[in-house]
C-alpha cells in the first residue's frame, strides 16, 4: 500500500511535467489577404461605339400593313341591308351596307325640281332682256330722227340695265340651288359605305336594322399586303441603316419560316427623350404564313 502511494506521489510531478512541455496550439486566422489581381479578373472597360456596333440584337414588333382601317359612319342612321361580311374580299370602290337614304332621296329631288324652275326663270328674264335691249336700240334711232324725248331715251336705257341685274340675281339663286343639291348628293353619298381600297373585311360591328350615330364603327378593313415592320434602333446606329438593306425577319408563330426584309424608311432624326430612330422595312417575296398583327423578331448585325 505505501508502495503504490509513493508510485502514484512520484508519478504526478511527471505528468506536470510532460503536460506543461507540450507547445501550445496557434489560433486559426479566418481572414485571408486578397489573392494579387490578374488581367482576366479585372473591371472590363465599357465597349467603345465601334465595339457595340459590331454586335447584333433582335428587336421585336407587329407585322403591320399600310392600309388598314375602320369604317365608321359619317351621318346617322338605319343600316338597310349589308352586302360583306368577313371574312371577304373586297375591292376598291364596293359597296359594304347601305344606309336608310329615303328622305334625302326625296329631297334630292325636291332640290333638282327647284333648279330647274329656277333654270327655266333664268332663261324667260334672258328672253326679257333681249327686248328690252331691242327696245333701247329703238329708242336710241328715234332720239336721232327727234321723234322721242330724252327722258324716254333715259327710261328705255335703264329699264334694260335694270333687267341685266335681276339675271344676275336669278343666277345667283340657281347657283345656290345646284350648291345644295351637291350637299344632299353628298350626305346621300355618306349613306353608301365604301371600300377605300383593296383588302378584305377583317371585323363587322353592325347588323342589319341596327340604328347607328355619326361616328360608330362599322367594319374593320385591312389589306393583305406589302407586309411591313416598324421598330427603333439606339442612335449608335444612326447613318449606319440605310435605304434598300436588308435584314433577317422571323416569326415565334411560324416557326423555322425566315423572310428578308428591306429598308423601306429611315427617320431623319433621333428622337431626344428615347434617344432612338424609327427604320420602316418591307418584307420581300411572297409572304408564306406570315399574316398582319403577327409579332415579328428581326435580326440587326450591322459591322462597324
Amino acid at each position: 500500500m505505501r508502495s503504490l502511494l509513493a508510485v502514484t506521489i512520484l508519478g504526478a510531478p511527471l505528468l506536470t511535467v510532460s503536460c506543461g512541455s507540450s507547445p501550445p496550439v496557434p489560433p486559426t486566422v479566418s481572414s485571408a489577404a486578397p489573392p494579387p489581381s490578374s488581367p482576366a479578373a479585372s473591371a472590363a472597360a465599357p465597349p467603345s461605339p465601334a465595339q457595340s456596333a459590331d454586335a447584333f440584337f433582335v428587336v421585336s414588333g407587329p407585322i403591320i400593313v399600310e392600309h388598314q382601317v375602320d369604317l365608321s359612319a359619317q351621318r346617322d342612321g338605319i343600316v338597310t341591308k349589308i352586302l360583306f361580311d368577313t371574312p371577304a374580299r373586297v375591292n376598291s370602290s364596293d359597296l359594304l351596307a347601305q344606309l336608310d337614304d329615303r328622305q334625302l332621296v326625296a329631297s334630292l329631288e325636291a332640290a333638282r325640281a327647284r333648279s330647274r324652275s329656277i333654270a327655266a326663270d333664268l332663261k324667260n328674264w334672258q328672253s326679257e332682256a333681249e327686248v328690252l335691249k331691242a327696245d333701247y336700240v329703238r329708242a336710241q334711232r328715234l332720239w336721232d330722227l327727234g321723234l322721242i324725248s330724252e327722258e324716254q331715251l333715259q327710261h328705255a336705257k335703264y329699264k334694260a340695265e335694270s333687267d341685266q341685274w335681276d339675271i344676275k340675281r336669278v343666277e345667283e339663286t340657281l347657283n345656290n340651288s345646284h350648291a345644295e343639291e351637291r350637299s344632299l348628293e353628298l350626305e346621300l353619298e355618306k349613306t353608301k359605305i365604301i371600300a377605300p381600297f383593296q383588302g378584305l373585311i377583317a371585323r363587322r360591328y353592325v347588323r342589319a336594322g341596327q340604328t347607328v350615330s355619326k361616328g360608330d364603327r362599322l367594319f374593320w378593313v385591312t389589306a393583305e399586303g406589302p407586309l411591313l415592320m416598324r421598330f427603333t434602333l439606339p442612335e449608335l446606329y444612326f447613318g449606319r441603316v440605310r435605304p434598300a438593306q436588308q435584314f433577317e425577319v422571323t416569326s415565334p408563330d411560324v416557326p423555322g419560316e425566315k423572310h428578308a426584309a428591306r429598308v423601306k424608311e429611315v427617320s431623319p432624326v433621333v428622337d431626344p427623350s428615347s434617344g432612338t430612330f424609327e427604320v420602316l422595312v418591307e418584307l420581300i417575296g411572297q409572304r408564306g404564313a406570315f399574316r398582319p398583327g403577327m409579332n415579328a423578331n428581326l435580326r440587326v448585325e450591322i459591322s462597324h
